[in-house]
């Protein structure tokens, strides 16, 4: 088998520290902000000269909770109940022979860090926290906007379809900064689709909290909320 090396550019940083909860694509939460910090290698300003023209960006990343030395040619994707079988090369499953991860985000801002060199901050990303990133390029409208595209079984964006119940004290003890993006994110349904138990209590982290929550009739409601010491 021919094999070839790749190199680390660089990390994101994001308020999801685990799997359960992050979109289940790129740009559904343009409020998700987050920061792509490169490896000493790569802190060199002059490889980003002109990248501030462009307002989205690719990103290629690894699954890296999926790395696994075998691979299946089917899977079966949440989008389907979680029970139909596809080719692996007809979905956007983690578990491929190459556990490789394409995200387009929204170019924020980049900021010159006295330590970490130049870092993006992109908004829209799908990515755990401390992911490696492997190659970044522009988003080009003329080559990359296909609005005739068909898109199988994922024609359509999944819509925030639940409406999100917290009561005052528990928003209160989230930063203002992050209650956009975690409501947005609450709002998309982080279950798996083919959980429906109301009396399940769920739980996710984001940022420095724990969510715990239910849902019910199209109703998520937040049960607990705590935030790490």
């Amino acid at each position: 088998m021919q094999t070839h090396e790749i190199k680390v550019l660089a990390k994101i940083q994001t308020d999801f520290r685990e799997k359960f909860g992050i979109p289940r694509q790129s740009g559904l939460v343009e409020s998700l902000r987050a920061r792509i910090v490169f490896e000493p290698e790569f802190r060199n300003p002059d490889a980003l000269r002109g990248i501030e023209g462009f307002s989205h960006l690719w990103l290629i990343w690894q699954f890296s909770l999926a790395v696994r030395s075998e691979w299946s040619p089917t899977v079966r994707p949440p989008r389907l109940g979680g029970n139909t079988r596809l080719g692996v090369f007809a979905t956007r499953s983690p578990f491929r022979p190459n556990p490789l991860g394409l995200s387009c985000v929204r170019l924020d801002e980049v900021c010159e860090d006295s330590t970490l060199g130049p870092v993006l901050v992109v908004s829209g990303a799908d990515l755990l926290d401390g992911t490696p990133i492997y190659d970044i390029k522009p988003y080009l409208p003329y080559a990359d906007c296909h609005p005739e595209a068909v898109g199988g079984f994922a024609a359509d964006a999944p819509e925030k379809h639940l409406h999100v119940v917290i009561s005052e004290a528990l928003i209160d003890r989230i930063p203002p900064e992050k209650r956009p993006a975690l409501l947005d994110v609450l709002s998309l349904d982080p279950r798996p689709s083919y959980h429906n138990d109301p009396s399940r209590i769920y739980g996710m982290r984001f940022a420095d909290m724990e969510v715990r929550f239910t849902v019910t009739d199209g109703v998520l409601t937040v049960t607990e909320l705590s935030t790490d010491l």
